[in-house]
């Protein structure tokens, strides 16, 4: 998911973009915050240019879009 790569790149402002796109073309923000039992506002605020989401709510975030979309996500390491 491009997000978690500009996410883990630093671009954390690119990565918000990215989340706010594929949670309205998905699962919508009403949807997510029933997923995840945060208010839709507070999920709005999280990924607006200047949101600050917490790890958790990141993660518990990208878990939402992996089971609406079917898509698993895995991360391998690599040596530069």
């Amino acid at each position: 998911m491009e997000a978690l790569n500009s996410y883990l790149a630093g671009d954390t402002a690119e990565g918000k973009a990215i989340l706010r796109d594929l949670v309205n073309a998905t699962i919508g923000f009403e949807g997510l915050a029933a997923e995840i039992h945060k208010p839709s506002k507070s999920l709005h605020r999280m990924l607006a240019p200047r949101g600050n989401p917490s790890t958790e709510n990141f993660f518990d975030i990208i878990n939402a879009l992996q089971k609406k979309t079917r898509v698993k996500l895995r991360v391998t390491a690599r040596t530069a």
